[in-house]
């Protein structure tokens, strides 16, 4: 298994956070407010700079409008 934080698999959910944010109308501005967070904190995870843990990714999926299961179901 790979851990390298730059995976085509880790990128691939950094696209789709990005593509939810994008469908849901929303800056990463806006997103950061939801989160209480720096807008660098979005634009890490986006990159693929920074990475989440489960808990934080379900707080980023609920401040984009949908659900930990969603982004999930989403990956497969």
């Amino acid at each position: 298994m790979e851990k390298s934080l730059y995976s085509e698999q880790y990128q691939q959910l950094c696209a789709l956070l990005r593509d939810f944010r994008r469908e849901a109308k929303l800056t990463q501005v806006e997103v950061a407010h939801r989160l209480d967070v720096p807008q660098s904190f979005v634009s890490k995870y986006e990159s693929g700079e920074r990475r989440l843990d489960v808990i934080e990714l379900r707080h980023v999926a609920e401040a984009i409008g949908t659900t930990l299961e969603n982004v999930v179901s989403r990956l497969i």
